[in-house]
């Protein structure tokens, strides 16, 4: 089939489905000018081992590392704004042809585009909890300003360090977001996969189970994944192209 071929079948199985949702990786957020993590060229992890700067185990006794190497991206996150891809799928959830967003991004930009129901796999940057006391402080102000300047943010009641609502390498995922996205997976009979390579577990799994159980699954992704041979519709495409034109399709045949 034909790249507009596909994309009309992906709306088709959208305006068809009874519960469709999507689970979105870093490849929906480049566009807006977030780099992912593994690509060869321009990935966070191609200068820097995750486990010396990003783990929880380093974070404990160098927080600074973490917020030194941290500070450019999250001048990044500060500045960037939902790119069509994100627009998209804020539309198809108003338009009741979507049920959840499930996302490995910590970017914020699903809610910022208008997604009502996000499930934020590895956590967020909107908040931040005390490592000694648990007190969780919103991010907006104080803590992107400490970021910036360069300093280590600090609990306002105790002094302790505070570490973002990410979840950092060596860390369980949420455990309710976790079981809502499987849930999801188990109740959808549409899972539309964007900008993921599928590679980083337990996220990868979940297309899978959602298959295994009967669900439709498209794939909107520039290179090839895992779950490619099992997809209804696969589509080696840029998200922010792809995502708008299944939507306009929708749109069009919901008014006429």
């Amino acid at each position: 089939m034909t790249p507009e071929e596909n994309i009309r079948r992906a709306a088709e199985l959208f305006l068809n489905a009874r519960h469709a949702v999507a689970l979105t990786g870093a490849g929906i957020s480049t566009p807006s000018g977030i780099p992912d993590f593994r690509s060869p060229d321009s990935g966070l992890w191609t200068k820097d081992d995750p486990m010396e700067v990003a783990s929880i185990r380093t974070f404990r006794t160098q927080p600074e590392a973490f917020y030194e190497w941290m500070r450019p991206t999250i001048q990044l996150f500060l500045e960037a704004d939902p790119n069509p891809a994100h627009l998209a799928l804020a539309e198809l959830e108003e338009m009741g042809l979507l049920e959840a967003v499930i996302t490995q991004n910590i970017d914020n930009l699903h809610q910022k585009a208008g997604s009502k129901r996000v499930l934020e796999l590895h956590g967020h940057f909107r908040e931040a909890v005390c490592m000694e006391c648990r007190q969780v402080y919103p991010t907006e102000g104080m803590i992107y300003e400490y970021m910036l300047e360069g300093k280590v943010p600090s609990c306002v009641g105790c002094g302790g360090v505070l570490k973002p609502m990410a979840v950092f390498m060596g860390e369980p995922l949420p455990m309710d977001v976790l079981l809502n996205a499987e849930m999801e997976a188990q109740t959808c009979d549409l899972m539309l996969v964007a900008g993921s390579s599928l590679t980083v577990v337990p996220a990868a799994n979940i297309p899978s189970l959602a298959r295994r159980l009967g669900s439709d699954v498209i794939i909107v992704n520039y290179e090839r994944t895992p779950a490619d041979r099992d997809a209804e519709v696969v589509i080696h495409e840029d998200v922010a192209e792809t995502l708008p034109a299944i939507v306009d399709i929708c749109r069009e045949q919901a008014a006429g």
